[in-house]
């Protein structure tokens, strides 16, 4: 009987234990259990804690896309950023939508769908040929502050305003010069280069600009657009009436203050004042030979090269120079346009001249020396 109570003892205890500690059964048994079977649970448990973890970070996330889809529309619109979800595959550059990334393929494929309907030029989009329109409406609603000038269009406007303020904020990173405008400094780019992409197809001549290859042209077809109301000469290019016209007033834009020299073009002054400093900035790439002016070295570049594109028309005969053709011509004209001031013989080339020169200069200082020989003499007896 002792047994018995002492056992049903035991019982009573271990269900009390449990009722009241049931929150602590599983801590209890972990600490009677194997050391190996305990570090099982504890990883088990660490890897269910981790996991509970992450569903509480994705847990808000997922709650908020439900909740804004059908209460808070608009805050998910703003509270999610915009990405570059379209970019281009040729130049990998981005864009925020579509749409914009098919007004850049136009770039290169070409494709200009909007069409002036008064010159025909095309255009990309359509906001660049609504600027285009004005030109040909002839309103510039645009006008300086300054000088009352009017532009057409906006940009023209501020590219205009730096010429006031002095701003150049474009600059060349290989020499240092610097640009009121973007297009300047780009076909500034093409000097160091030594690019010339633009080509007459009648003379083959090739020009750095496009600008320079339209007034070349001007001499194939001989247009003169430019006239003097004072005399009536015309020109090919605006800045030669500008200059003719200083010759009408008298004025002279650029002094030379070393020499007194005076001129009319600011880049004719530039190439004057190289006479004074020395500077050779044009250097040949064959032989190092440096030059003064820009000509002197392309017509020497054609010792290396061999070429002769001046070709006399009668003989086939051909020259480096466009003034050794001229001086070639006169065999076959027979003109003898250098005639000596003091016997009249004339010569075909003034070289020749004036080596004939010197015998009228030997034969004065022969004659002088002669009649100071005879004065002598006289003096003596």
């Amino acid at each position: 009987m002792a047994f018995i109570k002492e056992e049903s003892e035991d019982v009573e205890i271990e269900e009390t234990f449990t009722v009241k500690h049931e929150e602590t059964e599983e801590a209890f048994r972990v600490k009677h259990e194997d050391p190996e079977e305990q570090t099982d649970l504890m990883l088990l448990k660490e890897e269910n804690q981790d996991l509970k973890d992450v569903q509480e970070e994705d847990q808000p996330e997922e709650q908020l896309n439900l909740k804004t889809r059908t209460t808070n529309k608009s805050y998910l619109q703003k509270s999610v950023p915009e990405t570059n979800s379209s970019t281009c595959q040729q130049c990998g550059k981005s864009f925020s939508g579509k749409r914009n990334l098919e007004v850049h393929m136009r770039i290169h494929t070409g494709e200009k769908p909007f069409t002036c309907q008064h010159c025909g030029k095309s255009f990309t989009q359509k906001g660049n040929l609504k600027s285009h329109m004005i030109i040909h409406s002839g309103e510039k609603p645009y006008a300086c502050q300054i000088c009352g000038k009017k532009f057409a269009q906006k940009r023209n406007r501020a590219d205009h305003m730096r010429l006031h303020t002095g701003e150049k904020s474009f600059t060349c990173n290989l020499c240092g010069k610097s640009f009121t405008q973007k297009g300047n400094l780009k076909s500034h780019l093409i000097i160091h280069s030594g690019e010339k992409p633009y080509s007459c197809q009648q003379c083959q001549s090739t020009f750095t600009q496009k600008v320079h290859l339209e007034q070349h042209m001007k001499v194939h077809s001989g247009e003169k657009p430019f006239t003097c109301d004072q005399c009536g000469k015309s020109f090919t290019l605006k800045d030669s009436l500008g200059s003719h016209m200083r010759a009408h007033t008298g004025e002279s834009q650029f002094i030379c203050h070393q020499c007194g020299k005076s001129f009319n073009h600011k880049k004719s002054f530039n190439i004057h004042l190289r006479v004074h400093t020395g500077e050779e900035p044009y250097t040949c790439c064959w032989c190092g030979r440096s030059f003064r002016y820009k000509a002197s070295l392309d017509v020497h570049i054609r010792v290396h090269t061999g070429e002769n594109p001046h070709t006399c028309r009668l003989c086939g005969k051909s020259f480096t120079q466009k003034g050794s053709l001229k001086a070639h011509m006169i065999i076959h004209t027979g003109e003898k346009p250098f005639t000596c001031v003091q016997c009249g013989k004339s010569f075909r080339r003034k070289l020749t001249l004036n080596e004939h020169v010197k015998i009228h200069i030997e034969s004065e200082l022969l004659d002088q020396c002669n009649a100071a020989t005879s004065t002598c003499k006289d003096s003596l007896t």
